[in-house]
């Protein structure tokens, strides 16, 4: 497992980052502890949840197993960079949710208590707050460095022009500002690279793809022995509306004699922007799976076959223009 910085930091980060979405929900506890002892002896050191994660066993849930698994020591700690995210509403209180400093603060606080940890190393807005001035978002995020309670600030599902804005009103304030961005990336969702992947490049944010395998849609979803994964009247939908894109797709992956969901992940991290695919297995077969695709190395004309079966929206400007 190779590192890359994120963004236009120092920061080394694996190519992979572990997402936790499933522990507690649909991954016990004992199973996350094992799933993440594995990613860690494997290389994965990068680890990202949120405190909005848990599903039907309530908000918090994820990163109170991922601090229980911390507090087993063992240099757990030291040995990962930790991400977690806040906006999503935690109660049915109404500044307990959104990118106010009150909620970033009581957020922040709330997260390391359930982590078991003194700081956060990369801390992550899930979503824009349209209410939240960013000097207001800013000067939350500025005491939370200083108080040694974070030491980066990311953001997720943002716009071009929202990472834009985001980034010069922090230039203006003399602070990094944000450094990474999580969006919805894949082969068969690429409209981040209109806007949001050019503004990224240009502000030095590290790219974390969610969803590298569109919901299970690129990980061989029309196999005979996948039955589970297609058995939902809504992924049928999505199989039916792309069905000989899927075949084309499955039938290369069978050529290249590689499972669907490592060339998925492979093609992400052939992507100059990508820092690293986040990747959220519910077994450790799906994670052993995942682990194979930073040693897959994919020659031109596959790329090429890749863009033909699932062609992207084409260069921004010229995409919308000439």
């Amino acid at each position: 497992m190779e590192h890359r910085r994120l963004g236009r930091t120092a920061l080394q980060v694996s190519e992979l980052c572990l997402g936790t979405m499933n522990f507690g929900p649909n991954t016990n506890e004992a199973d996350s502890f094992d799933l993440l002892d594995h990613a860690l002896d494997s290389g994965i050191d990068f680890i990202d949840t949120a405190d909005q994660y848990g599903g039907s066993l309530g908000v918090g849930a994820t990163e109170t197993i991922i601090g229980n698994w911390l507090a087993q020591g063992g240099d757990r700690r030291e040995r990962i960079v930790l991400a977690t995210k806040l906006y999503e509403p935690m109660s049915e209180r109404p500044n307990d949710r959104g990118l106010s400093a009150r909620h970033i603060r009581l957020a922040c606080d709330a997260s390391l208590r359930r982590l078991q940890t003194d700081h956060i190393d990369l801390y992550q807005m899930h979503h824009i707050d349209r209410t939240a001035p960013w000097d207001e978002v800013w000067q939350a995020m500025e005491t939370l460095v200083a108080q040694g309670k974070i030491s980066y600030v990311g953001s997720s599902n943002f716009a071009g022009w929202t990472i834009a804005q985001a980034n010069e009103a922090a230039a203006s304030r003399h602070f990094l500002g944000l450094v990474s961005e999580q969006s919805l990336y894949n082969l068969v969702e690429r409209t981040i690279e209109l806007e949001v992947i050019p503004a990224c490049e240009a502000y030095g944010v590290g790219v974390l793809p969610w969803s590298p395998l569109a919901g299970g849609l690129l990980a061989g979803v029309l196999s005979a022995d996948d039955v589970g994964r297609r058995s939902s009247s809504q992924m049928r939908e999505r199989v039916a509306a792309i069905r000989p894109q899927l075949e084309a797709w499955e039938e290369l992956c069978s050529e290249l004699g590689e499972s669907s969901a490592t060339i998925g992940l492979a093609w992400l991290l052939h992507q100059s922007a990508v820092t690293a695919p986040i990747v959220g297995p519910r077994t450790m077969e799906q994670l052993d799976d995942a682990l194979r695709a930073p040693s897959v190395r994919l020659a031109d004309d596959v790329l090429a076959r890749l863009d033909e079966i699932f062609p992207g929206p084409g260069p921004a400007p010229e995409a919308y223009a000439w």
